[in-house]
């Protein structure tokens, strides 16, 4: 190939997908790497957290530039509001010509958009790809699964995640273990959070999935599980419209008010969620990114579900899995309490440069790779 046609073959257009909180957080260091790499970026932000707290305040704590598109789909059942981005993703991308189309994680958005791109014969770069929790009840681990099996470039975060691509039949040359983009959040905002905790020992809790929260005797055991702890520190809950709404629902305003030092608050911002974290004693919480910045913070971290798709976090010593099992959410309290944070080993890569990882090596792909 001579260098004129590689030079015409070189990446020097990206659409950006970005749809939910998690997606925010991992966009931003990507964004930032494609354009120091001279690719022109276009941002789709699809709508699927669409409030203030969830969406717009993270656009402005992350220094991420408004969106070119919103595609407004909302809030919806799975299957509507994949059809939906799948829609308007199509067409946006058939008005807006791109070179590759990056998405990340594993919401809706992100096989709506991959799905979209792929049928218009556009390559798709999976950021944070390979991550596996086995559990294919959760609708994750479907968009994962499949989001993976169709795109060009598979970015990992630990080297387990290599493993399970292989395992399902990818081909490794497709695969590059480049770290994990929202730490490099996490680093490039640090000035902004550190030092930001409050007095004295607290945990911190976060919960939403359907599997804890739509199950009103699950969410009930839960709570009571936390009744030991918090009588013996306060528990900070900023609560989920999702599990607001399920705990009006099944009446159990009872069940918070047994929270003896329990501290209800709004949905948070970024830098307040990481400074609220980087000062609590312990950390419960069923968030996939929650248990990875807890690694980084070296907050030890209970993690109310029976799977995860982040080992890395269990073979560090920072995390327990409990599920919601009153008795083993008891157990993984007290071992968690035990850690020395001190001695919570920070994952190979999650050093803040893996966007830079990532747009080098999209940088330099050529038209075979496409």
């Amino acid at each position: 190939m001579t260098d004129a046609a590689s030079d015409a073959n070189r990446i020097g257009r990206a659409t950006v997908v970005a749809g939910a909180r998690p997606n925010f957080v991992k966009i931003a260091p990507v964004i930032r790497a494609l354009r120091a790499r001279d690719i022109a970026v276009r941002l789709v932000h699809t709508g699927q957290h669409y409030d203030d707290a969830m969406s717009e305040s993270f656009f402005r704590d992350l220094g991420i530039p408004r969106p070119d598109v919103d595609l407004e789909v909302g809030s919806a059942t799975h299957g509507a509001m994949t059809g939906r981005v799948l829609e308007r993703f199509e067409t946006d991308l058939v008005e807006h010509p791109t070179d590759v189309v990056v998405v990340v994680g594993d919401v809706n958005s992100t096989i709506a958009a991959t799905l979209a791109a792929v049928k218009l014969g556009v390559p798709v770069a999976h950021v944070e790809a390979g991550l596996r929790s086995g559990d294919r009840a959760m609708p994750e681990e479907i968009n994962r699964v499949l989001t993976d099996q169709i795109s060009t470039w598979l970015f990992t975060t630990e080297r387990s995640a290599e493993a399970n691509l292989v395992r399902e039949g990818i081909d490794p040359r497709r695969v590059h273990f480049c770290g994990n983009v929202m730490i490099d959040s996490l680093e490039a905002s640090r000035a902004a959070w550190e030092g930001q905790g409050r007095d004295g020992d607290y945990a911190v809790l976060t919960l939403h999935r359907p599997s804890n929260v739509d199950d009103a005797e699950k969410l009930r055991g839960i709570l009571r599980a936390l009744r030991p702890l918090a009588a013996r520190m306060p528990i900070v809950f900023p609560i989920h419209p999702r599990t607001r709404a399920r705990i009006d629902a099944f009446g159990l305003d009872d069940e918070l008010a047994a929270l003896s030092q329990l501290e209800l608050a709004a949905p948070l911002g970024y830098l307040q969620f990481l400074g609220l974290f980087s000062g609590a004693r312990l950390i419960l919480t069923d968030s996939g990114g929650a248990q990875e910045e807890a690694v980084v913070l070296g907050v030890p971290c209970v993690t109310l579900r029976d799977s995860t798709e982040r080992p890395v976090t269990l073979d560090h010593g920072a995390n327990r899995l409990v599920g919601a099992d009153r008795d083993a959410i008891e157990r993984g309290i007290e071992e968690a309490l035990a850690i020395d944070p001190a001695a919570i080993p920070r994952p190979e890569l999650w050093d803040g440069r893996a966007a830079e990882r990532i747009a080098a090596v999209l940088a330099e792909s050529e038209g075979e790779a496409l």
